[in-house]
C-alpha cells in the first residue's frame, strides 16, 4: 500500500504546469462532451482535472465546488472558470468559460430557429409533446439526486418543505427563500454545528487530497493573483460591473425603458443574480414571469425550451436563451424576426452569464482564502436543502401543466397556488410521464436516450383519439 502511495504522490510531482495552450484544448473538450445537466459536467471536469491530469488536488476542487454552488449562476461554468482563473489567471477563467458555454449556445440557437420554423408542423408538434412528458421525468430525478445529497436529517428536510411550502402556497420570492435558508445554516453553525456540517456537496466520504499540479503551485507562491487584494477587488467590481451592464444601459438610452429590448436587459440581468441552486431552482419564477407577466411564452414552451436545453452540451441555464429568443422573434419591431431572436438571443446569455466572471475573479481569492470555514459550508447545506424545496416545486408545475389542459389560480387574501381542472387531464401525456419516469427511476435509462423514446411515442400516440 505504502508503494502504491509513494508511486502517486511521485507521479503527480512529474505533472508539469499546463501550459495555457494545452488547458485550452482540455477545456474545449469538456464543453464539446458537457451534456448531462451539472451533475455530468462536475464529473467530467473532476475526471479531467482530477483524476485523468491531477492538475488539481481533490479537496481544492470541492472546495471550489463549494464556493461555486453558494453563488448564484450556473456552478458547473463558475467552475471551469475558477480553475482556469487558478492556472492561468483572468484570461484562463475567461477562456474556461467561453469554450465551456458556447458550444451549447451555438446549439441552442439553432434549435430555437428550428423550433419556430417548424413548430407548428404536425409531425414536429407530436414529438414536442413527448419530450414534454420525458422532461417531467427529468426534473423528479433532479429533485431525487439533489435530495439525497442535501437532507441528511430532519433539519434539513424541514427546510426542503418550508420551502416547498414558501414558493408554491405563499408565493415568496425566490431569492428571499435562499437568502433566508443561508441565514439559517449560518445561525445553525453556530448553535447545532453537527446538524448543518457536511450537507452532502461532495457526496460520499471524500479520501485524502491528491496533491495536484494548482496546490503546488500555491505551496511554492505562484499563485499570488489567488492572494486576497482589496485594491484589486475595487478594480475588477468596477470593471465587470461596468462590462456586463453597459449593454442594459446602452439599450435603454436608445430605446426607452418600456422597450422589449430594456425588459430583456434588466429582468435577465436580474436572474443573472438570484438564480441560485441552478436552472432547475429558478425555472419556475423564470416561468411565471415570462408567461404571467409579460406573455413572452405559454406554458408549455417553457418545458419545450427545457427538453431543447436538456439536449445541448453546456449549462441548462441555457433554457434562459430560449426564452430571450421567442420574446424578441415575436415582438421584432422594425428587425427581421429570426434577426431579433439573434439579438434576443446574445444579450439574454450576456446578462445572464457575464456576473459569474465578476463573482469569480472579485470572490475566488477570498473563497481561498476561506477553505475549511465551518459557517461557509453551513449557509451552503442548508441553501441546498431550501433547493430541494424548490425544485419540487418546480416539478409540480411542470406535472400540472404537462398532465392538465387547464390550471386555475386559487388564491386567498391574493396568495394560493394553481391547482389543475381534474376533468381536463391528458391521459396520453400522464401515460408518456409514467413511463419516462418507470424508465429513468427504476431501470436507470439515460436522459437523452428517454427523451428520444419519447419524443417517437408521442409522434404515436398523438394518431390517437384524446
Amino acid at each position: 500500500m505504502s508503494t502504491s502511495t509513494t508511486d502517486v504522490a511521485a507521479s503527480a510531482s512529474d505533472c508539469a504546469v499546463p501550459s495555457f495552450r494545452e488547458a485550452t484544448k482540455v477545456w474545449a473538450r469538456i464543453g464539446l462532451l458537457s451534456f448531462g445537466g451539472p451533475a455530468g459536467q462536475i464529473a467530467l471536469m473532476h475526471k479531467e482535472l482530477v483524476e485523468d491530469r491531477r492538475w488539481i488536488g481533490e479537496q481544492r476542487f470541492l472546495h471550489a465546488l463549494n464556493y461555486c454552488m453558494v453563488l448564484p449562476g450556473p456552478e458547473a461554468q463558475q467552475l471551469a472558470t475558477y480553475i482556469g482563473w487558478l492556472m492561468h489567471r483572468t484570461l484562463g477563467g475567461l477562456v474556461a468559460s467561453v469554450l465551456f458555454i458556447l458550444p451549447g449556445a451555438l446549439v441552442m440557437f439553432g434549435l430555437s430557429v428550428l423550433y419556430v420554423v417548424y413548430r407548428h408542423v404536425p409531425l414536429i408538434d407530436a414529438m414536442f409533446f413527448g419530450v414534454k412528458a420525458a422532461v417531467l421525468a427529468v426534473v423528479v430525478e433532479a429533485v431525487m439526486r439533489i435530495g439525497r445529497r442535501a437532507l441528511k436529517n430532519r433539519v434539513m428536510i424541514g427546510i426542503a418543505v418550508a420551502a416547498f411550502l414558501g414558493i408554491y402556497l405563499l408565493r415568496i420570492p425566490f431569492p428571499i427563500i435562499i437568502l433566508a435558508a443561508g441565514l439559517v445554516g449560518w445561525l445553525g453553525s453556530r448553535h447545532a454545528p453537527a446538524v448543518f456540517a457536511g450537507g452532502g456537496h461532495g457526496g460520499k466520504s471524500q479520501p485524502a487530497d491528491t496533491h495536484g499540479v494548482i496546490d503546488r503551485m500555491f505551496d511554492r507562491g505562484q499563485l499570488t493573483h489567488a492572494i486576497p487584494s482589496t485594491r484589486r477587488t475595487i478594480r475588477v467590481v468596477v470593471l465587470w460591473l461596468a462590462i456586463w451592464l453597459a449593454p442594459v444601459l446602452l439599450l435603454w438610452l436608445a430605446t426607452g425603458g418600456s422597450s422589449l429590448w430594456t425588459q430583456l436587459g434588466t429582468f435577465f440581468a436580474t436572474m443573472g443574480v438570484v438564480t441560485f441552486g441552478g436552472a432547475y431552482a429558478v425555472l419556475t419564477y423564470v416561468a411565471q414571469a415570462a408567461v404571467d407577466s409579460f406573455g413572452w411564452l405559454a406554458p408549455g414552451e417553457m418545458v419545450d425550451g427545457l427538453g431543447l436545453a436538456e439536449t445541448t452540451p453546456g449549462p441548462l441555464i441555457l433554457v434562459l436563451q430560449f426564452v430571450g429568443f421567442l420574446a424578441a422573434y415575436r415582438a421584432p419591431g422594425p428587425l427581421d424576426p429570426l434577426v431579433a431572436g439573434g439579438f434576443g438571443t446574445l444579450l439574454t446569455t450576456w446578462v445572464v452569464f457575464a456576473p459569474s466572471f465578476l463573482f469569480i475573479f472579485a470572490g475566488a481569492p477570498y473563497a481561498e482564502a476561506l477553505r475549511g470555514n465551518r459557517a461557509v459550508s453551513a449557509a451552503l447545506s442548508a441553501i441546498t436543502a431550501a433547493v430541494v424545496g424548490v425544485v419540487m416545486n418546480l416539478a409540480l408545475w411542470f406535472a400540472i401543466h404537462v398532465v392538465f389542459r387547464e390550471v386555475r389560480a386559487f388564491e386567498f387574501f391574493g396568495i394560493g397556488p394553481e391547482l389543475p381542472v381534474l376533468s381536463s387531464i391528458d391521459w396520453r401525456a400522464a401515460l408518456l410521464a409514467a413511463g419516462a419516469m418507470v424508465a429513468m427511476l427504476r431501470f436507470k435509462v439515460g436522459m437523452i436516450p428517454t427523451l428520444a423514446v419519447c419524443a417517437a411515442a408521442g409522434v404515436a400516440l398523438q394518431m390517437l383519439p384524446s
